[in-house]
């Protein structure tokens, strides 16, 4: 197996490649027997999800005063990656739980809400939603609905959110809504306030081993020491958005070098013509490529990491990481089947479910235009979708 082409290694501490290694044998024991199944039947694995907080894989970078793990910024990313070499839906969960739902209550949130819902988020107690993205505005939160007003005791919350991770499993969620001054805010909304609602989205292609749905206000009670205090405008979700995708960057190489692996491996057993298919130049064309470009992606990874360590990476930065991983991690899979052929569809091998997965990843936490776009205004000071 071929996933370190660069030596990438030698930059990881011990306890890098020792918690990496502890998440890929609990991928290789827990998720792939069965995540195949789960994708087949439209099945999320729940029961996973305290596994995951036991492993520190909930809530990673989060210091250990509140239930985390205390861990840096590549250690997040090498568990990300493990956690989607088995399948982008394990990882999205983790993601989701760690940078869109604790994150923003440690770094925005005070001493109270951090103290009630970190530790048993980071346990996995309790599941996390993310509440951005809405029926009507995807690309462009600035335009977002859903919104709340001050009744004296209490805030009144009122819209829809939708394509959420988690979101009919979640025992609480935290969204981003507009104020009466239109300033948009976040609210932590549990599960059991009157009027929240979170039915699930069903017939998908991707992510079916992913609880997804809608997060829907109608008239919601929300205790005022529920607004997270510290944090006013776009910059809250944009930053927990900015984690997310770092996390993506690392990911989607997990995905990729799983199905680069496979492609090799059945390349050289598979005979045509009397002679592996390995020994065909188009097929070594393909798996050079391949390797080329997962390693370029891999070490863009790294360094991003080390400068997200140093406090120093930019949303742009990490805006091109995300883009460029994820694309490269899909043209890998559609590669992989090629040299599968018809066996690449079957679920004996994983590749066309990483490729499905794929096509979801390569669109949330910012499309694909949208992160290049990012890129442009970055580079030339002039923004390109407004």
């Amino acid at each position: 197996m071929i996933t370190d082409y660069f030596k990438t290694d030698e930059f990881l501490t011990g306890e890098q490649k020792l918690i990496r290694d502890s998440v890929r044998a609990w991928v290789n024991k827990n998720v792939l027997p069965i995540i195949d199944e789960a994708n087949q039947k439209h099945q999320s694995p729940t029961e996973l999800i305290k596994q995951m907080g036991e492993l520190g894989a909930l809530g990673s970078f989060i210091p250990e005063k509140y239930g985390g793990s205390g861990f840096d910024q590549i250690t997040y990313g090498l568990i990300m990656q493990e956690l989607e070499r088995g399948d982008s839906s394990i990882r999205s969960t983790a993601s989701v739980q760690t940078s869109l739902v604790m994150y923003p209550i440690y770094e925005f949130g005070n001493e109270a809400q951090r103290n009630t819902y970190l530790p048993k988020l980071a346990s996995g107690e309790f599941v996390g939603a993310f509440g951005l993205t809405e029926p009507n505005h995807g690309s462009d939160p600035g335009s977002m609905e859903t919104k709340f007003t001050d009744e004296g005791d209490y805030f009144l919350l009122n819209g829809a959110k939708m394509w959420i991770t988690n979101a009919p499993i979640c025992d609480l969620a935290v969204v981003w809504a507009k104020d009466e001054e239109n300033k948009v805010r976040a609210l932590i909304v549990e599960k059991d306030f009157e009027g929240f609602s979170r039915p699930e989205t069903v017939k998908k292609w991707s992510l079916r081993a992913s609880v997804t749905g809608e997060l829907v206000f109608d008239k919601v009670k929300v205790p005022k020491e529920n607004l997270l205090p510290n944090i006013v405008g776009l910059k809250g979700p944009m930053m927990c958005l900015n984690s997310a995708r770092y996390g993506i960057a690392w990911g989607v190489l997990g995905a990729g070098f799983d199905c680069f692996n496979t492609a090799l491996q059945y390349s050289q057993e598979r005979k045509q013509f009397n002679k592996p298919l390995a020994s065909f130049q188009l097929t070594q064309k393909k798996l050079s490529e391949m390797l080329t470009e997962l390693t370029a992606a891999q070490l863009m990874a790294l360094r991003v990491g080390q400068l997200k360590n140093e406090n120093k990476a930019t949303p742009a930065q990490i805006s091109m990481v995300k883009r460029n991983n994820v694309h490269t991690a899909l043209k890998v899979a559609r590669e992989s089947r090629q040299i599968l052929g018809a066996m690449g569809i079957s679920g004996d091998f994983p590749i066309m479910r990483h490729m499905m997965n794929l096509e979801s990843v390569i669109t949330y936490e910012g499309t694909h235009d949208i992160h290049l776009l990012i890129t442009g205004y970055d580079i030339t000071g002039i923004p390109a979708f407004k």
